[in-house]
């Protein structure tokens, strides 16, 4: 197969030819259709992440068709049109028992505990736990900008921030992650106020349904414009970049008894970020970490799309070959570009 393949970090990636893979007893091989480029692959391409062993090959976001099953998998076949969460949980440990499989003791992801998604095909674990049938109407492309990005979206405002129609919710950095949340966020009814750097992505932003815009250059206090923008504070505040400023920002940006929920990575010298301690007591603030989705939790947010509440293949701004990934994924760093980019197989 051909896949993007690295054996050294911050070393431009090649595109390889490499064996085929095979399933695990409780795993499949799916063909690759399409899997989207992420900024968590650029951290694990930096060696932020230590679970890369090397040689690696990245990619998580993905969908596709399974073409081989292992002995012990029982519900899914070749033929399947599927997705599957970033994180696979085991089905086995107290976390997955308690539903938590997106944060598992055992948990298999791909790209960054086994080889990823950004190849001809990928071999995926715990199959009849986590794999995710895809509607015969639903493309593989936007199957794939599910990815982490707009399913994590999803659970942090659903599910960790507990979102009500008619709030205000602030979202810091209109990346991927947080341009599916505001989305998300518009479609339940919220008002919600986008902070970014670039004006083409606030743009983008609005056209998503953001109530106001906040440009985070020149010295801007961005805390005050949410709280001038929102009658006194975010009631809910989403850190979708993963940024000592933006996560300190997206605190001191709420009012009193509001939720903070942190998306994006925090990895390298921000892994210790400072936070305002005597705000979060004093206001009573709520802090939570978001790090994916069940794949059980896919069916609501499915039947969302079906109805056309929410549209994910809307963020999708760009389509490139496997050949042109390695200097993609080099350069995500700048934060070039707006909204999600696939990587889809040759016509």
């Amino acid at each position: 197969m051909r896949a993007v393949y690295y054996d050294t970090f911050e070393v431009l990636p090649v595109v390889a030819t490499l064996p085929d893979p095979a399933p695990s007893p409780t795993g499949v091989v799916v063909k690759v259709e399409a899997t989207g480029l992420c900024r968590s692959d650029w951290h694990g391409w930096m060696g932020h992440d230590p679970d890369i062993k090397l040689p690696h090959v990245p990619g998580h976001e993905l969908a596709g068709v399974v073409v081989a099953t292992g002995r012990d998998v029982k519900t899914r076949k070749a033929g399947d049109r599927v997705t599957v969460p970033f994180v696979a949980g085991c089905g086995h440990c107290f976390e997955c028992h308690s539903g938590h499989h997106h944060i598992c003791e055992n948990q298999f992801q791909p790209g960054f505990t086994a080889w990823g998604s950004f190849a001809d095909y990928v071999a995926l674990e715990f199959a009849d736990t986590n794999l995710v049938r895809l509607p015969d109407t639903m493309a593989f492309e936007t199957a794939a900008a599910l990815g982490c990005r707009f399913v994590t979206s999803y659970s942090a405002v659903v599910d960790k921030g507990r979102l009500k129609p008619g709030e205000w919710v602030a979202v810091h950095g209109c990346g991927g992650v947080g341009l599916s949340a505001i989305m998300i966020a518009s479609a339940m009814g919220a008002q919600v106020v986008a902070v970014d750097l670039a004006d083409d992505k606030l743009a983008l932003a609005k056209s998503l349904g953001a109530a106001a815009v906040v440009n985070a250059s020149g010295g801007t206090k961005v805390p005050q414009a949410i709280r001038d923008a929102t009658g006194g504070g975010a009631h809910l505040s989403i850190d979708a970049l993963g940024h000592s400023v933006t996560a300190m920002n997206s605190v001191r940006s709420l009012r009193r008894r509001g939720r903070h929920v942190q998306v994006g990575l925090m990895l390298g010298e921000h892994a210790r970020a400072p936070m305002p301690m005597d705000r979060i007591i004093a206001y009573e603030l709520e802090i939570k970490g978001s790090h994916g989705m069940q794949a059980w939790r896919y069916p609501e947010m499915m039947e969302m799309i079906s109805r056309g509440v929410l549209a994910p293949q809307k963020l999708i701004q760009k389509r490139i070959s496997l050949e042109h990934a390695p200097a993609a994924l080099a350069a995500m760093d700048r934060f070039e570009g707006t909204g999600i980019t696939v990587i889809l197989p040759p016509v």
